[in-house]
């Protein structure tokens, strides 16, 4: 039998979210190590480990001031040798996305902050990327991400993939202007993670890596936060009350909102 959901948050107006009074500590885990801290192919293991971390990095999977997982964790999900692990924090360090402190305190700490949105940043962000890959990319985004609310939407969750689900969700809608797009990228890669498709979630932060500097070219806009926070509780609500058509409607009409604010700064 499904579980019902209970009222909505209350930082939120409009449809339902899945629980209330979520515990936002470490027990519901860390979104975004199923999908990027994956192992990586023997043939290029250092390439790939300095990819990986960076990506990890750059969607705050690992934000500023904290640290990456133990060396011997780490290894262990790449797949890696210490080693190897090692030179990779080394060349990360080098290109200061961090910064290595030793002692009983040390670890590898993130010291990597987005960029401020600058005029012209979206624009040469695109260039860089080609509109035709933009489309693409937007593309890509909605139908794996469509695909991940639907395929959540299916499974009878537990108490503990409820809580995860409505722990990012009041994570999003809690954030500070300036940590909003990291926990919004935890919000979708949840979605992605609990379905438990260690390939789904792979996809969808991939779809979210190739739009990511996009996003952090643009200003964090109060009425669209606002917005987002109706659509991310109607996401929540509809997977939690066991409904893939309105799960997949709801991701669709965000990721819609999301594109059409890329294109009008655009225009």
């Amino acid at each position: 039998m499904r579980m019902e959901s209970t009222p909505a948050d209350a930082s939120v107006s409009g449809p339902r979210a899945p629980v209330a009074s979520a515990s936002r500590d470490a027990t519901v885990g860390i979104t975004g190590v199923v999908s990027l801290l994956r192992p990586v192919r023997a043939g290029n293991a250092f390439e790939e480990t300095v990819e990986r971390l960076l990506q990890a990095i750059k969607l705050g999977v690992v934000p500023h001031g904290e640290k990456l997982p133990p060396e011997r964790e780490l290894a262990t999900r790449l797949g890696i040798s210490r080693v190897t692990l090692r030179e990779a924090i080394r060349a990360l360090q080098e290109a200061g996305y961090l910064d290595v402190r030793r002692g009983r305190y040390g670890g590898a700490f993130v010291v990597y902050r987005p960029p401020s949105p600058r005029k012209g940043d979206l624009r040469r962000a695109v260039t860089r990327m080609g509109e035709d890959d933009l489309e693409d990319a937007l593309t890509f985004r909605m139908a794996v991400e469509c695909g991940a609310a639907r395929v959540l939407a299916t499974a009878d969750l537990t108490p503990r993939q409820r809580e995860t689900l409505a722990a990012r969700l009041s994570g999003v809608n809690d954030a500070a202007p300036d940590d909003y797009r990291r926990m919004d990228i935890a919000f979708h890669l949840a979605i992605a993670e609990l379905s438990g498709s260690p390939l789904l979630a792979a996809a969808c932060a991939d779809a979210r890596l190739r739009v990511t500097d996009l996003l952090n070219a643009i200003p964090v806009l109060r009425p669209n936060i606002e917005h987002a926070a109706v659509q991310h509780a109607a996401i929540a609500a509809a997977i939690v009350d066991g409904d893939p058509e309105a799960a997949e409607r709801a991701v669709a009409e965000h990721l819609e909102g999301t594109a059409a604010l890329l294109r009008g700064f655009l225009a």
